[in-house]
Formats: C-alpha cells, sequence, structure tokens
C-alpha cells in the first residue's frame, strides 16, 4: 500500500492552493455578496489547466487522472464552494459525458473550447418533478413529423450548474423518446446548443448557498435538433446520467473535504489568536477536542475519498466507494463547519468572516448529485441489504 502521491498531484496541490489563496480569496467575499458569476476567475482556472484535467491533451485536456482533479477541486473548495461548483460541475457534469459517450465529431466539435475555460457547459437531469426520481423525467424528445432525422424537444429542467453563464456554449439534456419493451421509459440524451430556437435558459437568484456560481431554469418550446446531437444511442439516457453521477460523486466529495479542511483551518487559526480568560481558547478542552474531532474526520474523509479517486484511475469498480466518499465528506463537513462556527463564536455568524460562507456553502453537499439519503440507498444495495443484491443500472433505475 502506497500513500504516495505523485509528482504531478504534488505540484497540482502547491500550484492551485496558491492561485485559490491569491486570486479567489480576495474576491469570494464580494462576488457571494453580490451575488455574481466572474468570467474572469473561471477562464483563469482554464488558463492554470483545471478544466478538462482529466481529458487526452488530443482534445485540449492536461491528460491527468482523477486523484489529481479531486485536488484541485478540494483546494479551490477549502476557499470557496461557489468556483468549485463551477469547475467540479464542469469538468465532471460538463465535459465527462462528452469525452466518454460523445461520438469523434462531437468531441471535436465541443470538447477543445471547454478545456480552456472560454466556455462552460451544462448537465440537465434534474426537474421540477424528477429530483432524487431520475427517473420521473417528464422532458421529452419526438421524432420531427415532417424530417426523421430531426427531434422536437419539449419540458423543462431546474438546478442546472453553469447553464446560462454568458460562455456557457450548451448543456446535455436527458429526455424521454418512448417506451421500451415492458413499458419502461426510453431515456436519450441530446446536445443542445445556447441560442437554438425554442431553447431558454434562466439564472436562478436569491440562492442560501453557491452565490458566485451559475445556476439555471432550462426551457425547451418544440426545440429542434438533429441526429447528430444525440450523445451516445437512442435509449442509453439512464446508463450515461447513472454513469455520469458515479464520477460526479467523487467532485462532490472533494467540495465537501475542501469545505471540511477550510473550516479546520480558519477554526484553527481563530482559536490560537482568540484570547479569553488570558490565554487561547485552543488551549480549552472544549475547543482542543472539537479541533482534535475535526482533524481525525477530515483525515478519515481524504483517505475515502482518494481511494475511491484510485480505483476510478485504476479502471476498478468504484461506484461503491463513491457513494460512500460522497456521503462521508460531505457529512464530515456538515460537522467541521458547525464545529468552526461554534469556535468563532458570534464572530462566526458575520459575514466578514469566511466561515460563515463556508458553512451555508457546505448545506449543498448533502443534497446535490444525490442526497444522503439516496447515498445510502445505493450502498445499501450494494451490501445486497434488498432483494437485488446484484446491483445493476435497472434495478437502481427502479
Amino acid at each position: 500500500m502506497n500513500f504516495e502521491l505523485s509528482e504531478e498531484a504534488r505540484m497540482i496541490r502547491e500550484s492551485v492552493r496558491k492561485f485559490a489563496e491569491e486570486e479567489i480569496r480576495p474576491l469570494a467575499h464580494d462576488l457571494d455578496k453580490k451575488e455574481e458569476f466572474s468570467v474572469e476567475l473561471t477562464k483563469k482556472m482554464g488558463e492554470l489547466g483545471l478544466f478538462g484535467i482529466f481529458i487526452p491533451e488530443k482534445y485540449g485536456g492536461v491528460g491527468l487522472g482523477y486523484i489529481e482533479y479531486i485536488i484541485a477541486v478540494e483546494e479551490i473548495a477549502r476557499i470557496d464552494g461557489s468556483q468549485a461548483a463551477t469547475l467540479a460541475a464542469h469538468n465532471s457534469l460538463g465535459v465527462g459525458p462528452l469525452y466518454y459517450y460523445g461520438n469523434d465529431l462531437q468531441k471535436e466539435k465541443y470538447i477543445p473550447s471547454l478545456c480552456t475555460g472560454e466556455n462552460l457547459w451544462g448537465f440537465g437531469l434534474t426537474e421540477p418533478d424528477a429530483g432524487s426520481d431520475a427517473g420521473g423525467t417528464r422532458t421529452t424528445a419526438i421524432l420531427c413529423p415532417e424530417d426523421e432525422n430531426s427531434w422536437i424537444i419539449n419540458g423543462s429542467k431546474i438546478f442546472i450548474t453553469n447553464a446560462s453563464s454568458p460562455i456557457t456554449l450548451g448543456s446535455t439534456v436527458q429526455t424521454v423518446t418512448g417506451k421500451k419493451t415492458g413499458g419502461k421509459k426510453e431515456y436519450t440524451c441530446f446536445l443542445v446548443d445556447t441560442g437554438t430556437e425554442g431553447f431558454e435558459t434562466r439564472t436562478m437568484h436569491d440562492k442560501m448557498m453557491w452565490r458566485g456560481s451559475n445556476t439555471a431554469e432550462l426551457f425547451f418550446d418544440d426545440v429542434k435538433v438533429s441526429d447528430n446531437n444525440l450523445l451516445g444511442e437512442r435509449g442509453d439516457g439512464f446508463h450515461i446520467m447513472l454513469d455520469t453521477l458515479d464520477r460526479g460523486r467523487l467532485s462532490i466529495a472533494a467540495m465537501g473535504l475542501g469545505a471540511a479542511q477550510g473550516a479546520f483551518d480558519l477554526a484553527l487559526k481563530y482559536a490560537r489568536e482568540r484570547i479569553q480568560f488570558n490565554k487561547p481558547i485552543s488551549t480549552f478542552q472544549g475547543t482542543a477536542f472539537k479541533l482534535s474531532d475535526m482533524a481525525v474526520e477530515i483525515e478519515a474523509a481524504r483517505n475515502l475519498l482518494y481511494k475511491a479517486a484510485w480505483l476510478c484511475d485504476n479502471g476498478k469498480d468504484f461506484k461503491k466507494e463513491s457513494a460512500m466518499a460522497k456521503l462521508y465528506t460531505s457529512e464530515v463537513a456538515h460537522r467541521c463547519v458547525n464545529n468552526a462556527v461554534q469556535i468563532h463564536g458570534g464572530y462566526g455568524l458575520m459575514k466578514e468572516y469566511e466561515v460563515e460562507r463556508l458553512y451555508r456553502d457546505q448545506r449543498v453537499l448533502e443534497i446535490g448529485e444525490g442526497t444522503s439519503e439516496i447515498q445510502r440507498l445505493v450502498i445499501a444495495r450494494y451490501l445486497g441489504c434488498y432483494d437485488d443484491a446484484k446491483v445493476k443500472e435497472n434495478e437502481i433505475e427502479k
């Protein structure tokens, strides 16, 4: 067992941490306050090579692995959840499906500009009535009566990250294209470019968290796309979405780990500087024990997440570990930021202190890309708790 990080991974951590400290930290408070998406920071992250980390160089990526990728997300999330959300969603949910399931023409058309930070891509799965129940998708795509090589999409999506920013190129959208044998819905994914007639995006405001990231509603009113816009084959939509979420959980787990580490760093610094009863509060057992518990959980979370990423990089089954990592790190982040606010006392409730933003940003990690309850359901199925002990995608779909 070798726990030593590669030279590339260590360099990624060092360079991304420096970037987050120097470029993101000075802007994070104002972006959060104004609920403003930063095109400038997004492009700078692209220039640093943070988009397309795991994409081969032939398509404009960096050609590294998931360990390097989650370390980058972790280091950004340590400072600001909003920029980490932009990075994580774009890599895992934006570029990822295009690379793993796109044909050569689609890869050549879209991926290069998505690896530079010049453009972003959305992932349209969640709907107003289809959250945890992704199989409840109502957005439809039917063959065009006048053109058998085209489809007409109608419906809507909600809570879609990066889908309505000034530099969004388009979104991957899951639709219902009919029914399979046995009456189950047939799901198919389409690539829908920004500006397509009938396709409207609206930025969502007044969020509690990730106020510096872009979140959108998508509306499809007789949107016409060609067969060339199919991602994968007809009927592969649910498989594509599930596989994408399995990988995406690693990045959300990295956000949880980063938030926990960031909260710990702030709490430790504050506890050593805050004087009460003529000594630092870090010397009080109640504070010291909180910090000790935080450090232990962060270490355990990091080892679980890195193992899951290692399994992914080495072509081994990582789905159970991915769900475990997402569940555990998001809940560790919850406990760590809660303790950090407690250690800060009244100051932790003020927006001028970074821990207040971390407290808000963490909350979504137990909801997005599969709630904690869904992660427990996925893990329980892998453990054999139900009759469908041998987990298959069609069983998860039930």
